[in-house]
């Protein structure tokens, strides 16, 4: 029989996304069982982060500054913006290691089934940003989904009042990928946007 407190942690665990509450029990066991060497140290990190990290005024990123690492950094191209829909997206462009120019995270898509609106996400200090007349292009990297195609529809209808390039991602089928293992969302996409060789 588990304790409350320890229930309490389980349930709160299970909440995190791809965990379920047989994943959670496993985890909380291993932290119980290596007090010193995971949970105490887990503790101190959840506690430095929450006590620490900010969201970066200016694009949305997560960092213990403000502005971010990333909006801070004069190396960086300020002339170019890549428009993602949450701070995992920015992560994984930086693990990429090939974008240089700065960013801004909506924090979201637009959803008519969810309820999520312009007014819901961080649309507005984007055009705030654009404002400046420093930059000369927005890069749209939104999901390839219904819900990110409507995003970016409305964005380049708002865009269009700027005198900006405005480029999106390439879609299609991936490097080393075969048609037999792609859906049929990708192949169209693919053969939509084929070109000239």
């Amino acid at each position: 029989m588990q304790g409350n407190d320890i229930e309490q942690l389980t349930k709160l665990i299970a909440k995190l996304p791809a965990l379920g509450a047989r994943s959670a029990r496993r985890i909380v066991l291993h932290l119980l069982k290596k007090k010193e060497t995971s949970l105490l140290p887990l503790i101190a990190a959840l506690q430095n982060v929450a006590d620490n990290i900010k969201k970066c005024p200016v694009c949305g990123n997560f960092d213990t500054e403000e502005p971010c690492a990333i909006c801070a950094d004069a190396a960086r191209d300020v002339e170019t913006i890549c428009v993602v829909q949450d701070v995992a997206d920015l992560w994984a462009m930086e693990r990429a290691g090939i974008y240089r120019g700065q960013y801004h995270v909506l924090g979201g898509i637009l959803s008519a089934l969810d309820g999520i609106t312009p007014e819901d996400l961080n649309i507005e200090s984007l055009f705030l940003r654009l404002n400046s007349g420093r930059i000369q292009e927005v890069i749209l990297a939104l999901p390839a989904t219904i819900d990110g195609q409507i995003t970016n529809h409305y964005l380049l209808s708002r865009l269009k009042e700027y005198p900006i390039k405005v480029t999106t991602l390439a879609q299609g089928l991936p490097l080393g990928g075969e048609l037999d293992y792609m859906d049929d969302g990708t192949i169209q996409l693919a053969l939509s946007a084929r070109k000239e060789i």
